[in-house]
């Protein structure tokens, strides 16, 4: 579960990178990375179901299944926020688009000698 924290924080650098701003990028990771996370702590608490029959691995078992619901339900929320919260101040605004170029493109007449 830690490596879905590191992904988030990774893919909020990844849209900083595309010219972002901070808040898109922070909700954009929560909302594009939950399905993958999803599908992850579902492939834990399948595995996890097996373990439950065990009477020596249950009490295991159980905290791994607490665990993967209680990160599939904190992560893609608490990561964004506080990454938001810490790099809220420093942050600079990504800059404007730059006004399209006119058509006619002008070239300068080459220097005389």
């Amino acid at each position: 579960m830690v490596r879905n924290s590191i992904i988030l924080v990774d893919f909020i650098e990844l849209r900083l990178g595309h010219g972002r701003s901070l808040r898109d990028a922070c909700l954009e990771s929560g909302a594009v990375r939950f399905r993958p996370m999803m599908l992850t702590a579902f492939a834990v608490v399948i595995g996890g179901l097996v373990i439950l029959a065990d009477p020596i691995f249950q009490g295991l078992a159980i905290s791994l299944l607490f665990g993967a619901i209680a990160s599939l339900l904190i992560s893609p929320i608490a990561v964004p926020l506080i990454y938001y919260m810490t790099h809220a101040r420093g942050h600079k605004k990504p800059a404007a688009p730059a006004a399209p170029a006119d058509e006619k493109c002008t070239v300068a007449p080459p220097p005389s000698h």
